[in-house]
């Protein structure tokens, strides 16, 4: 196990307590009685978390995904020591500048080990940054494998920006109004223009440049409910020429496909996330308060994903459509070729998908949430064209 004084003896000696299920006082006590209040504590603290968090690297987990999951999984107070130390495990990494922007973070001061820093700069008393860092070992180390996405870029490659921020203007007002038809016609508005934006790319791109592999991108969803909101993600990733494959254990779903399409998928399901969660919040029969419960709620958003994703896929027909018509037939070899580096990248991410099938209880819920969704509709109409051509 190495001796009190060898800082790497300490680091497996605090993998080995959180492997064991060490945690709070408890955890502490331990490594008081062995260590006392030595550097070669901290020191070994360190160690194990940077080791933790290099080992995660290699799983194919990004500093994204790691905060993600800490904040899921443990207090909000250790979001922030989570990315310090992903931070100093980026900086001594070669090519870690992309984990420190993607944080949006500086390395910590390593004249101090960093467990030190929690308690002379996080303002943590000392004990509890030894519980913290042992929480964070236990936490890092017990996660599964993630496929390797490769980098994923900051502004996807081939979205105008322009595009970007103004279909966000968009589904920040449907978000925001109190009126389902306003909130339909800037839903509208924002899928018409995104989806435009993406044939024209592809257009553009041809099938002869297309990329040998789609990018890809993981959505974390927030509980309760979250395998009900997973079957949204995939309705929408279905409409807009993607594959969503969902990690019910982690919260999370992986959707793959081209950089114009993922931006499209991501910024829809992020809105009507936002207007489902509204809209089931005040679905009532004016004096039960059927939305409070479970089953309710559950059916509500399968009812509403279901919906969404039949309006979605007309509305993309009905776009491809207009597309062929004014751009030219051109349009179908290069979707075609998309669609197929779609379906190989996501056979070599993962080899071997199983189907999952939800059940509803409840016909309350699923009325509302088709109701709902009805209210959210997407279908696109030709004045959002031509309002992006004025």
């Amino acid at each position: 196990m190495g001796t009190a004084d060898d800082p790497r003896g300490a680091a497996r000696f605090v993998a080995g307590l959180a492997a064991a299920g060490g945690r709070g006082e408890d955890a502490v006590a331990v490594l008081r009685a062995r260590y006392g209040t030595s550097r070669t504590l901290l020191a070994g603290a360190e160690l194990a978390l940077l080791d933790a968090a290099d080992a995660l690297h290699a799983r194919g987990w990004g500093a994204r995904d790691v905060t993600e999951v800490v904040r899921r999984r443990l207090p909000a107070a250790r979001v922030v020591l989570a990315v310090d130390v992903l931070g100093a495990a980026a900086a001594r990494r070669p090519r870690g500048e992309a984990d420190l922007a993607e944080l949006d973070a500086e390395p910590p001061a390593r004249d101090v080990p960093l467990v030190g820093q929690w308690s002379s700069v996080r303002g943590l008393d000392p004990d509890d940054a030894l519980a913290a860092a042992v929480s964070l070992v236990g936490l890092l180390r017990s996660l599964p494998t993630l496929p390797r996405l490769g980098e994923e870029e900051r502004a996807p490659a081939g979205v105008d920006a322009r595009v970007l921020a103004r279909v966000r203007g968009l589904l920040a007002k449907a978000e925001s109004t109190e009126y389902p038809e306003e909130a339909e016609a800037l839903s509208a508005k924002a899928q018409e223009l995104m989806g435009r934006h993406a044939l024209e790319q592809a257009l553009v791109a041809g099938p002869a440049t297309s990329a040998p592999r789609a990018a890809a991108r993981r959505l974390w969803l927030d509980a309760p409910y979250a395998n009900a909101k997973s079957s949204l993600v995939h309705q929408v990733a279905a409409a807009n020429r993607c594959r969503a494959v969902s990690l019910p254990s982690l919260d999370m779903v992986t959707v793959v496909g081209h950089a114009a399409d993922l931006a499209t998928v991501e910024l829809l399901v992020t809105s009507l996330l936002v207007q489902a969660d509204r809209a089931m919040l005040a679905a009532h029969d004016g004096s039960v308060p059927r939305s409070r419960t479970r089953s309710f709620r559950h059916a509500f958003l399968l009812a509403y994903a279901t919906r969404i994703g039949e309006r979605l896929t007309a509305a993309a027909h009905e776009a491809q459509a207009h597309a062929r018509a004014e751009l030219g037939e051109g349009l179908l070899p290069v979707l075609a070729a998309r669609a197929e580096v779609v379906e190989q990248t996501v056979g070599e991410l993962f080899p071997r998908l199983t189907r999952r099938r939800f059940s509803v209880g409840n016909g309350d819920g699923w009325a509302a949430g088709r109701a709902a969704a009805d209210a959210a509709s997407l279908t696109p109409g030709r004045e959002a064209l031509a309002d992006r051509q004025g």
